[in-house]
């Protein structure tokens, strides 16, 4: 009787691997990024203010380390 042997394509294993490496803090970024848009928009007090915070809310980290370097004097 023949046995099958299945083989593991190491590549596609890898490949896979790598897609989901660090997938957690994707996540905690998305939701922060989503409460920043929704915070800005709504206080925002025109349409071209709104789009401005929606483009802040994309950079808010960079922001919060940037004020946060500004605090401690770095």
């Amino acid at each position: 009787m023949e046995q099958e042997t299945t083989t593991v394509n190491l590549s596609e294993h890898k490949k896979y691997k790598k897609m989901h490496k660090g997938g957690a803090s994707g996540a905690v970024y998305g939701l922060g990024l989503i409460g920043a848009a929704i915070y800005y928009i709504q206080h925002a007090g025109t349409f071209w203010v709104g789009v401005l915070g929606v483009l802040k809310a994309i950079v808010w980290p960079a922001i919060l380390v940037y004020n946060l370097f500004e605090f401690i004097k770095i």
